[in-house]
């Protein structure tokens, strides 16, 4: 959790959109509706836009970071803020992953 106690607004952000799709999905898989299909899929497309601008921020960060000290090394602190920024693309995609098993299980339980 210490990686998600460290992370900016922008990267919580994006985080948090990720969570959406994950819980339509999970309502989709108990009472499955055209609507909400349609909802996980207009969710997931921000998803994953969300994810790619939190990574891209992150790296935007840590360039600057790079760019204000004085040696251009790969520091262990600059391998944890580039490690740190690929978190928001891990949470997004995983509970993307998440939704569409649900979506899987909605469809197969649909008459």
């Amino acid at each position: 959790m210490g990686v998600v106690a460290n992370a900016g607004i922008m990267a919580l952000a994006c985080m948090f959109v990720g969570v959406l799709p994950l819980t339509v999905g999970i309502v989709y898989a108990i009472w499955p509706n055209e609507q909400r299909l349609m909802l996980t899929r207009t969710l997931s497309l921000a998803t994953v836009f969300a994810a790619v601008a939190g990574v891209t921020v992150g790296l935007i960060n840590e360039l600057r970071f790079i760019g204000r000290s004085e040696t251009v090394t790969f520091s262990p602190q600059v391998m944890i803020g580039l490690a740190e920024s690929l978190v928001p693309l891990f949470i997004g995609f995983g509970c993307l992953t998440v939704a569409w098993l649900c979506v899987t299980l909605g469809l197969w339980r649909r008459p």
